[in-house]
């Protein structure tokens, strides 16, 4: 049976519109974003009347609208929220949906339909979003009823941000934002159906701590799920009364400082040497609060099978979905880390932590170095990243594309506080960083927020440079220019024998573009200009593109080529 909790609000007249906006409100949100157009105009109408409690900031697309809604969720860990007319509005929005979902981004999308007594008659801008969203949604519902809108409202926000947080999707027709009908908002608290959370069994605690206590050689490897509970300080005292080694995935990078002593690096396809080698020397494998995507697991067959696996998460169907779990945790990993370190004895693997540095070592000389600080006449990715860290404090948030330069970015930006890397990790949407930026920005105003992309991301999304020149947001925006599509090309050389089929990039000139959208913009091609680039960027108060030519060729190593173990990750 679903639950309401009463309160106060008084009962009164108001449109389906009205009561979406006024909901919108009474859920604490201030800040949405969206493109109006036929079937949504009715909600757009009510918010003219409260853009003193609701800024509204109008993207240029509808994919710009929900990665810019996606950005500020990460950043901020609120809902983000964003609106949509029917039709192509809507079915714009499905790739972003798609990346919340398997990110599991807390997002609240409202569209608008066409009238209820056209639904199925394939009128103007009628699409099926609710059978298309049903895939990649949380939950969706389509409301026909003005009287629903509070109901419908309250469900999604508690839905988006309840358990495994997720994109949820209300459908409201156009006539149902005309009709009047009494309003009373009610925050709703739970259904019979749905649990957020498995509830914590103490016995399940005990085994995996029985584990640990006795293993030789555990290893920690950590997700997004450590940062989406809020148990980073669990998940810190838990390390380090434990003194076990801890390696990231993407959407765990920056649950830990980045020079924590027991933070060994990223894993995955291009993460470190050390984590990666290492996973399949270990005998305890403890797994908190991340899937075993396949990018970090490489060859199944070939993965931590000679090590007892413990598994901490809060969504059921990951448990032995990929890795076979000897020791299931279920449940909110604040809670699981909190019991669990009262179990665990007060330990040092000081050999094995060795065993990774000796490793560290070893990528250090074989890539990082020439990296950070190249021999060669090219610039480097790299470098790019090294000279924004030795610039800053290494509090800034860092949002990516996808490609060469997220990997990059990801492996060598410094991290010191959470939410501080947001990056489309499961769906790897190009396109992504620049509107997630401007969304990121918005979330945290006083923080140092960075995007970096590469040419070819940038051109999917580049029209929300009109975002930021209409609503003056002052990110920083870095795109590294290497004229090709460079992930894809470096998989052309390795394994296509460099044929270089559709990866070459014919840019345009980028600097006359940014400028005509009035940001401030400065072009690298000399090693010799970038450090005072790169100040001048961050000492910029209003917004500012930064364009860096970066070596065409230059590939990102470590590699764990696919279809290997990762025991198997080459340094070249």
């Amino acid at each position: 049976m679903e639950t309401l909790e009463k309160n106060q609000t008084d009962i009164k007249q108001l449109t389906g519109a009205q009561a979406v906006v006024q909901s919108l409100i009474e859920e604490g949100v201030d800040l949405i974003f969206g493109y109006p157009g036929g079937a949504i105009m009715p909600v757009y109408d009510a918010l003219y009347d409260v853009d003193d409690q609701l800024e509204h900031v109008l993207t240029r697309h509808e994919q710009g609208a929900i990665h810019a809604a996606q950005g500020y969720a990460r950043s901020t860990g609120k809902v983000g929220v964003c609106l949509a007319t029917s039709g192509p509005g809507a079915t714009n929005l499905i790739t972003g949906i798609a990346d919340a979902q398997i990110d599991a981004t807390p997002l609240v999308c409202i569209t608008g339909q066409v009238a209820s007594h056209l639904l199925g008659t394939d009128a103007f801008q009628e699409t099926d979003v609710i059978g298309i969203s049903m895939p990649v949604t949380k939950w969706n519902y389509q409301v026909t009823k003005a009287s629903e809108i509070p109901k419908a409202i309250a469900k999604a926000f508690y839905i988006a941000k309840s358990g495994k947080p997720g994109p949820v999707l209300v459908d409201i027709t156009k006539d149902a934002q005309f009709e009047a009908s009494k309003y009373q908002y009610q925050p709703f608290t739970g259904m019979r159906s749905y649990l957020p959370a498995p509830q914590l069994m103490s016995s399940k605690v005990k085994e995996a701590a029985d584990l640990i206590n006795v293993a030789k050689r555990p290893f920690v490897l950590f997700g997004q799920g450590v940062i989406l509970s809020q148990a980073e300080a669990e998940f810190k005292a838990f390390i380090e009364k434990t003194g076990i080694p801890a390696g990231w995935t993407i959407l765990g990078l920056s649950a830990l400082e980045s020079d924590h002593p027991l933070n060994v690096g990223m894993l995955g396809m291009h993460g470190n040497y050390a984590p990666n080698k290492l996973t399949n020397e270990c005998d305890v494998l403890i797994a908190i609060g991340m899937r075993f995507d396949d990018r970090v697991t490489g060859n199944l067959d070939k993965y931590a099978k000679q090590a007892k696996v413990i598994h901490l998460e809060i969504d059921p169907a990951e448990i032995d979905k990929n890795v076979k779990t000897d020791v299931a945790v279920l449940g909110n990993a604040k809670e699981s880390l909190e019991a669990l370190t009262k179990l665990v004895h007060p330990n040092q693997h000081s050999d094995w932590l060795q065993r990774f540095r000796t490793l560290e070592q070893e990528e250090y000389e074989a890539v990082i170095q020439n990296e950070l600080e190249p021999k060669e006449e090219t610039l480097t990715m790299g470098e790019v990243i090294h000279q924004i860290n030795k610039a800053s404090d290494g509090k800034n948030v860092f949002v990516t594309d996808v490609g060469q330069h997220q990997m990059i970015a990801c492996r060598y930006a410094r991290f010191l506080q959470s939410k501080s890397m947001i990056t489309s990790g499961g769906l790897g949407t190009m396109g992504f960083c620049l509107p997630a930026a401007i969304g990121a920005k918005m979330g945290v105003p006083d923080k140092q927020v960075i995007g970096i992309i590469g040419d070819g991301g940038f051109q999917m999304t580049l029209q929300e440079l009109g975002t930021i020149f209409q609503s003056k947001v002052p990110v920083k925006i870095v795109v590294l220019n290497n004229e090709f599509l460079g992930m894809v090309r470096q998989w052309q050389e390795l394994f296509f024998d460099k044929r270089y089929a559709s990866t070459i990039m014919v840019n345009p000139d980028f600097q006359t573009i940014v400028k005509g959208y009035g940001i401030q913009t400065k072009l690298v091609q000399e090693r010799s200009e970038l450090q005072s680039a790169v100040q001048e960027m961050l000492e910029c108060e209003d917004a500012y593109f930064l364009e860096v030519r970066v070596g065409k060729e230059n590939n990102v190593f470590p590699m764990v080529p696919t279809g290997a173990s990762v025991s198997e990750i080459r340094l070249k």
